[in-house]
């Protein structure tokens, strides 16, 4: 926090408040927000969820108690520099941009952290069409139109970037250091990372829904042809050939198989509907200091 005060103090004419959420952290985050609080209790506000909603929950939460013209994304691991955030809010005006994210040219992740990004990477491009030189991390600077319009998705799987991609295309990068973690581990595990790219998945596009279809044309296609062929061979080419027990299996094997991988993904849409029909929360606050 006090890296934070010194890089916004460094700019006396911008007013700035801090929204602090603790996602029901295990080490006692709440008593430092406190403390935090009664130090600066105009311009540092706190939130406690109820229980642990996940990174992107906190976040929408965060941002729906943001009053400012620009909103900065920051998360509290120490690997991000603040002072950067006075070249991110420059891009943005000089270019006027929407949004401008920190792009890390060297990440100090761990190898996991790091291939789990490129899969996300790889996810937003193909589902959001995201741009594929648009590096997205946690922290940067929006504009107040782009964070209201994020704010009016209620539904129980926030997924920032898919958010952003829906509000604005005028996004870009700026390079910025990344330093190693200031304290503790990550709190993604692969249970986690499998959740929001779930999130991804089912939540901002239809295109696995096609991709299923697909399978499903290209699947009757290879059992059509495969039909045909097995015809003309047994009448015209090789009126002795046996009836093939292996490869009667193989096809059904693989055409099951495809049959369950696509009723498991319209499963999951479904889901996901029900729970959302059932006004299940995006998340809750159990306790704030405003």
């Amino acid at each position: 926090m006090d890296e934070v005060r010194s890089a916004l103090l460094a700019h006396p004419e911008v007013e700035y408040e801090c929204i602090l959420v603790s996602d029901q952290s295990p080490d006692d985050v709440w008593s430092v927000i406190s403390r935090l609080h009664d130090e600066d209790p105009v311009r540092v506000k706190g939130l406690e969820l109820a229980r642990n909603f996940g990174q992107h929950a906190a976040l929408m939460a965060g941002y729906a108690h943001t009053t400012g013209d620009y909103v900065v994304s920051l998360d509290d691991d120490g690997q991000t520099p603040v002072e950067a955030v006075w070249s991110l809010i420059s891009k943005l005006e000089d270019e006027r941009l929407d949004i401008v994210y920190g792009s890390y040219p060297v990440k100090r992740h761990s190898g996991f952290r790091n291939l789990g990004s490129r899969i996300n990477d790889w996810m937003a491009c193909w589902l959001l069409d995201k741009p594929s030189g648009l590096k997205v991390t946690s922290f940067f600077v929006a504009r107040r139109f782009v964070i209201d319009e994020m704010l009016k998705y209620a539904g129980p799987f926030p997924y920032v970037i898919g958010l952003v991609l829906r509000a604005t295309r005028k996004v870009a990068n700026v390079p910025v250091e990344h330093r190693d973690r200031a304290e503790g581990v990550s709190g993604y595990t692969f249970a986690k990372l499998l959740g929001l790219w779930m999130n991804g998945f089912t939540a901002f596009s239809v295109k696995p829904l096609r991709l299923a279809s697909f399978a499903g044309i290209l699947c009757s296609l290879l059992g059509f042809g495969f039909g045909v062929w097995a015809v003309i061979n047994k009448l015209f080419i090789n009126p002795d050939a046996p009836i093939g027990y292996s490869s009667l299996m193989a096809a059904v094997l693989f055409i099951g198989g495809v049959l369950m991988l696509v009723l498991g993904l319209i499963g999951e849409y479904v889901g996901r509907i029900y729970i959302c029909i059932n006004q299940s929360p995006q998340y809750v606050v159990g306790r704030k200091l405003v």
